[in-house]
C-alpha cells in the first residue's frame, strides 16, 4: 500500500454457503488513479463490487481507507466515506424527472431530509439540492435533460443521468459497474472521454466487459477468475500475462 492509497484491501474471501466467491483478492486504488475490474461472468467483480459497498459480509479481510483500517463498509455510510457507485441496471425511478432522480444521490447535503425536499417543505434546501443535481448533470453534459421524465429518456442518456447520480454526492472514489454495457461505438467513445476527465478529481474503480474500454482508460488492472486474483498490473502487462489470455482475453489480445 502506497502513500497515496485510497482503498486498499487485502485477503478478501466471500464465502456463501459452501461456495467461495472471492479467495484472498487483493486491491489497490490510489489517488486519480483508474483501476480496472475485468474477468470472465462469474469471475466475482461484482461480489467485489459489493463487499466494498456493504452488500455482500466479507468472510475474512481487511481494508483501509486514506491509508488506515477500517471496518467494511455499511451501505448508508458510503457517501461519508466518500464513496459513490452506480449499477448495472441504471436503477432509476421512471416516473421522477431527471433533476429529481439526481437529487436522491445529494441526500447527505439536505438539511431537512430528502423526502421533505421533494415534497418542497423546505424551499431553501430544494434549490441547493436542484443546484447540486443540475451541475453533475453539467459534468457529463445532460444539463438540457434536467426536467425530462426518466422513463422518457434514451438508453445512453440514463447511463448519463446514473453517473450524475453518482457524481452529484462529490465522492473521492467513484464505483462504475459496467459503464459501457450496451452502448454503441459512439457512446462508447464518450464514456472512455468522461472517465478521463473525471479523474482530475477522483478515483475510479470500474468494472467493465469492454475491452476498449479498460484499455483505453485503465491505469491498473486486476483480472478475476474464479474468484481469484489472477494477473494485476498495466493494461499493456496484463493483456500480454499468459494466464489471462487462457482464462479471458483470448489469442487475439496480444
Amino acid at each position: 500500500m502506497s502513500s497515496n492509497s485510497l482503498l486498499s484491501i487485502s485477503n478478501l474471501t466471500v464465502e456463501f454457503g459452501g461456495l467461495r466467491a472471492l479467495d484472498d483478492v487483493f486491491l489497490n486504488l490510489e489517488s486519480n488513479q483508474v483501476v480496472g475490474l475485468i474477468g470472465p461472468n462469474g469471475a466475482g467483480k461484482t461480489t467485489l463490487f459489493n463487499a466494498i459497498c456493504g452488500l455482500v459480509k466479507p468472510t475474512s479481510g481487511t481494508l483501509a481507507l486514506n491509508g488506515q483500517a477500517h471496518e467494511w463498509p455499511v451501505t448508508h455510510d458510503l457517501t461519508s466515506l466518500g464513496i459513490s457507485r452506480t449499477l448495472q441496471g441504471v436503477g432509476l425511478f421512471p416516473d421522477l424527472t431527471v433533476a429529481e432522480n439526481v437529487m436522491i444521490g445529494a441526500q447527505k447535503f439536505s438539511k431537512t431530509g430528502l423526502i421533505s425536499a421533494g415534497f418542497g417543505r423546505n424551499k431553501k434546501d430544494e434549490r441547493a439540492l436542484r443546484e447540486r443535481a443540475h451541475w453533475a448533470l453539467e459534468r457529463v453534459y445532460a444539463g438540457s435533460l434536467s426536467d425530462k421524465r426518466a422513463d422518457s429518456l434514451s438508453y445512453p442518456d440514463t447511463k448519463r443521468v446514473a453517473i450524475a447520480r453518482a457524481l452529484v454526492s462529490e465522492p473521492t472514489i467513484l464505483m462504475l459497474d459496467e459503464p459501457a454495457g450496451g452502448l454503441g461505438a459512439q457512446d462508447i467513445d464518450w464514456m472512455n472521454d468522461l472517465i478521463r476527465n473525471l479523474r482530475s478529481a477522483m478515483s475510479i474503480l470500474i468494472v467493465e466487459h469492454h475491452m476498449d474500454v479498460v484499455m483505453s482508460v485503465c491505469d491498473q488492472l486486476y483480472v478475476l477468475n474464479f474468484g481469484e486474483v489472477i494477473a494485476s498490473g498495466s493494461a499493456e502487462t496484463v493483456r500480454r500475462d499468459p494466464a489471462v489470455i487462457a482464462a479471458y482475453l483470448g489469442t487475439g489480445v496480444a
